[in-house]
């Protein structure tokens, strides 16, 4: 098979890895400081906190800022479910924004129409590596004193207008999941300007305890206080390690992920059944997903047959995703009738995942690229 994503690993993550299994600190140790300076100098922000995933990232960004119970925060229905569930942990309610139909991020003016007086934040995903429209979303934020964060799993090393990922929002999310841009395995990244942020997010991730044992150490003392409800959610040194070694080769996971993205659209130009979605101009994409989008001329059991005959025959498409409200719990918490997202819900039914990753050869894509012009036609003839 085929996977439609998946980690590139080498021989130099594999020594920074035992690297660090043979020092003295397995976790809490210096390794995760260096990673968390190396990637916020990388982005030109002053402050990161490593945590053990991208929802726990999401999770402790959201506590930083204060949000609780009777808030609201403002997120796109096509993301992973984390996006929202992050609110609901803090007792808040995630209020769902139409995105936009051929991009399929946020839409700021969704976003306006969804601001409330309990309104506290806008999370924007950059779906499939793309940042949304930060300086849109920013005018909207300052006017009605919001704060604006960026869940940018799917964007690290992605650009706007020149500018990084990671300094385009208040706070910045990144994973490290397998299949992202690079991976620790598991793991998570908050960016931010504000100190105050960052060391909530500390204190936070380590149980909501005020000194951990590096600076009870310089202090020659055994005492810490718990001063607030906090979660294990530290990221280990094994990890960190292996997030530095694949952080210096970012840009050339990137660079493939953009030559595949570059040989797909320019295979699938002017096709009749679907399309690649349009990058923006001033974007630099980082092609986290490569996502097709079917034409009208296809329906949602084309779809189904489609993905079925691809699978068959080894590739490992996916859907990314169907409208986080559509799952059964939200179906269960929230009314169905306070949510209209009705371009989300259609190109939801019409998306559909390929296959790309850095160590992708051109045979497996050429390969993709065949079954899927094959199946394709296949389709719509017997249609």
């Amino acid at each position: 098979m085929i996977p439609y994503a998946k980690q590139s690993i080498d021989e130099s993550d594999i020594e920074a890895v035992c690297e660090v299994l043979r020092s003295d600190f397995l976790t809490t140790g210096p390794t995760i400081p260096l990673f968390e300076n190396v990637l916020s100098r990388r982005v030109g922000m002053p402050h990161a906190v490593a945590l053990n995933s991208g929802t726990a990232a999401l999770h402790a960004a959201l506590v930083a800022i204060g949000i609780g119970p009777g808030d609201e925060v403002i997120v796109p229905p096509i993301t992973f479910v984390a996006t929202a569930n992050a609110v609901i942990y803090c007792g808040a309610t995630p209020v769902f924004a139409d995105v936009d139909p051929d991009t399929l991020l946020l839409d700021p003016q969704q976003v306006k129409q969804n601001i409330t007086a309990a309104t506290r934040a806008i999370i924007a995903v950059d779906y499939a590596g793309q940042p949304a429209d930060y300086p849109a979303l920013k005018v909207i934020a300052d006017k009605h004193d919001l704060v604006l964060i960026s869940d940018a799993c799917h964007s690290l090393g992605a650009e706007l207008n020149g500018t990084p990922v990671g300094a385009l929002a208040d706070l910045t999310i990144f994973s490290f999941h397998p299949v992202k841009p690079i991976t620790a395995g598991e793991g998570g990244m908050v960016i931010t300007h504000n100190p105050q942020y960052a060391e909530r997010m500390m204190r936070f991730r380590s149980h909501g305890i005020d000194k951990d044992h590096n600076l009870r150490a310089a202090l020659n003392s055994w005492e810490y206080d718990m001063v607030e409800l906090g979660y294990n959610y530290r990221l280990t040194d094994i990890q960190c390690a292996l997030g530095l070694s694949q952080l210096k080769r970012l840009e050339r996971f990137i660079q493939r992920r953009s030559e595949i993205a570059d040989i797909y659209t320019q295979g699938f130009a002017g096709h009749p059944g679907f399309s690649s979605l349009p990058v923006r101009d001033g974007v630099k994409h980082a092609h986290h997903l490569f996502v097709i989008k079917l034409h009208d001329t296809f329906n949602q059991q084309h779809r189904l047959a489609l993905y079925e005959k691809l699978r068959a025959v080894g590739i490992g498409v996916n859907v990314h995703y169907r409208p986080v409200y559509l799952n059964s719990y939200y179906r269960q918490h929230i009314e169905p009738q306070s949510i209209s997202c009705p371009v989300a819900e259609q190109c939801y039914q019409r998306v559909l995942s390929l296959p790309i990753y850095p160590s992708m050869v051109d045979s497996d894509i050429q390969f993709v690229m065949d079954q899927l012009l094959i199946a394709s036609d296949e389709i719509l003839v017997t249609d």
